[in-house]
C-alpha cells in the first residue's frame, strides 16, 4: 500500500529528526504544526515535508483539518505523532497490505518505550489506535484528551505490526505537566459515563479489542472515585503483570495511578454544584 503521512507537531525539535529519518521511504509527508517556538518547522522543511499551520484545539480537530486541506498525494494516510517511530517490520507489513473496499481504516498497535525499554506488560500491550485510514472515509471525534475514529467497528481492521511510542522523550516533568491538562478532559468523560450507566460496559465481551478496552474504561468510571488510583495500579502492576517489566514497570504503574488520582479529584470537583468552592460571605448571626 502506498501512503501519505500526516504528523502533528508542537515544539517537537527533539523528536522530529528521528521520526522523519525512519520515513525516508515516503514521498509525501505533511506536518501540521500548532505554533512551535523551537526548530520544528525548520526541521520539517529541511526534510522536504509539506506544512500546514493551525492553532491547536484538540487532536481530532487537527487531524480532520489536515484531512480536509492536506491535498495528499495518496488516498491512504498514516497518522503519526513526532514521538512515534516506524520500524522496518512495520514498513514491510504496510507495503504488503492490500487496500479493500470493505475497510476504511486499520487499528495500529503501539509499543510503549520507557527509559529505553519496551513495557510489554505495564504498557498494556497490545494497545490499539486507529492511525491508518482512507483520506476521505476516515474522520475523528474527540473523546477526553484523545481522538477516536468516527467509523463502525466492522469498517476497521487490525494492522499486524506496531509503532514504537517514545511518550517520555521530553522527560517525566513534561509528561506530568501534560497529563495535568489531560486529567481535566478525562474527568469530564468520567462524570458523563457515571451518569450514563451500564451501556458501554455491556461491550466487555466484544470480539473487538478496542471496544473491550473502552468498555473496561467505562466500567472503571463507575468505581468510587477515590478507589480508582489504587485499582489502576493493581490492574497494571499485578493483573497485567507489570512487575515483569522490573523497576520501569513499577514506576510506570505508579505514574498512571497518580494520573488516575488527578482525574478522580477533578471529576469530584466537576460533580459538585456550581460555585460550591467559591468564597461565601459569613452568615449574619441571628
Amino acid at each position: 500500500m502506498k501512503v501519505s503521512i500526516l504528523i502533528l507537531t508542537f515544539n517537537e525539535a527533539a523528536n522530529l529528526p528521528a521520526c522523519l529519518a525512519a520515513l525516508s521511504w515516503c514521498d509525501d509527508i505533511l506536518v501540521i504544526d500548532s505554533g512551535s517556538t523551537d526548530d520544528s518547522v525548520e526541521i520539517a522543511k529541511a526534510h522536504g515535508c509539506r506544512l500546514l499551520h493551525r492553532p491547536f484545539d484538540d487532536f481530532a480537530g487537527q487531524r480532520n483539518y489536515a484531512l480536509e486541506h492536506g491535498d495528499f498525494r495518496h488516498e491512504w494516510i498514516l497518522h503519526l505523532d513526532a514521538d512515534e517511530i516506524v520500524t522496518p517490520a512495520f514498513l514491510a507489513a504496510l507495503e504488503a497490505l492490500q487496500p479493500t473496499d470493505h475497510l476504511d481504516a486499520w487499528r495500529v498497535p503501539f509499543k510503549t518505550i520507557f527509559f529505553g525499554q519496551w513495557l510489554r506488560h505495564a504498557g498494556m500491550w497490545p494497545a490499539y489506535q486507529v492511525r491508518l485510514g482512507h483520506a476521505q472515509r476516515l474522520r475523528f471525534v474527540q473523546v477526553g484528551h484523545g481522538q477516536r475514529e468516527d467509523l463502525p467497528p466492522e469498517r476497521v481492521g487490525d494492522f499486524p505490526e506496531a509503532l514504537l511510542h517514545y511518550s517520555f522523550s521530553h522527560g517525566l516533568r513534561r509528561w506530568l505537566d501534560k497529563h495535568v491538562r489531560y486529567a481535566a478532559d478525562e474527568a469530564a468523560v468520567i462524570v458523563a459515563a457515571r451518569a450514563e450507566g451500564a451501556k458501554e460496559t455491556a461491550k466487555l465481551s466484544s470480539s473487538d479489542p478496542t471496544e473491550r478496552r473502552r468498555a473496561a474504561k467505562a466500567l472503571a468510571g463507575r468505581l468510587p472515585l477515590f478507589l480508582r488510583p489504587v485499582a489502576r495500579f493493581v490492574y497494571i502492576y499485578f493483573v497485567r503483570r507489570g512487575f515483569l517489566d522490573g523497576r520501569a514497570g513499577f514506576v510506570y504503574a505508579f505514574m498512571l495511578s497518580v494520573y488516575e488520582a488527578m482525574m478522580a479529584i477533578l471529576a469530584y470537583e466537576q460533580s459538585q454544584p456550581p460555585g460550591a468552592n467559591r468564597i461565601q460571605p459569613p452568615k449574619a448571626k441571628p
